[in-house]
């Protein structure tokens, strides 16, 4: 039974169900680097304890995947994307937004919802460090999005001007994924395709 307040289609439970479409990678810290790069001015990188050294903001969001589980008031902890974007010196054309990770997986976002004054490069969840299974080191968070947007083991993050699909995109998901618009698929075609995936 869907709760009140919750997006359409989505019903709580106590955990999460965790996906890993290409197998739980290996996390070598010693060389592991995020980069941001693209229409930037400014690219950067981060070891993963520069990274714990730069600003953050906690948040207490729910969890939505977009196969129709969410998870209630999880606790996140991580660097605002806006401040990234200023100091990655982001080019005003930017309009999209294109996630890398450790596993080979990508996804894509709008720009305007890294925007978004809750949207975080989450590091902390429930107040411990993610673990590898939550997308250690560190992992988009956007909780106006589906879960898939938030792409675990994350290291490359690159600002683009045109759209380009990521993985599951090119399998028929939306490309922005809002969850109060239940934008799961790209259209009828996409449903297709998923249940394809599926078996």
């Amino acid at each position: 039974m869907q709760e009140l307040n919750s997006p359409p289609n989505q019903r709580f439970i106590k955990s999460f169900i965790i996906y890993a479409e290409f197998g739980i990678p290996n996390v070598d810290l010693s060389s592991y680097k995020l980069t941001i790069k693209g229409n930037v001015g400014n690219p950067l990188s981060f070891t993963y304890e520069e990274l714990l050294k730069l600003p953050r903001k906690e948040i207490i969001a729910d969890f939505h995947c977009v196969t129709g589980w969410s998870v209630k008031s999880v606790k996140w902890e991580g660097i605002p994307f806006k401040f990234l974007i200023e100091l990655a010196k982001v080019k005003n054309n930017s309009k999209w937004v294109m996630f890398y990770c450790l596993d080979g997986y990508s996804t894509i976002v709008p720009y305007d919802n890294v925007l978004e004054d809750n949207a975080i490069l989450a590091l902390y969840m429930n107040g411990e460090k993610l673990t590898i299974k939550h997308g250690f080191p560190a992992r988009p968070l956007i909780p106006s999005l589906y879960g898939w947007k938030s792409a675990k083991w994350l290291n490359r993050i690159e600002f683009l001007d045109e759209y380009v699909d990521g993985y599951w995109e090119e399998r028929g998901y939306h490309k922005r994924g809002n969850v109060w618009n239940e934008e799961r698929f790209k259209n009828a075609f996409g449903r297709h395709l998923r249940r394809r995936a599926i078996l």
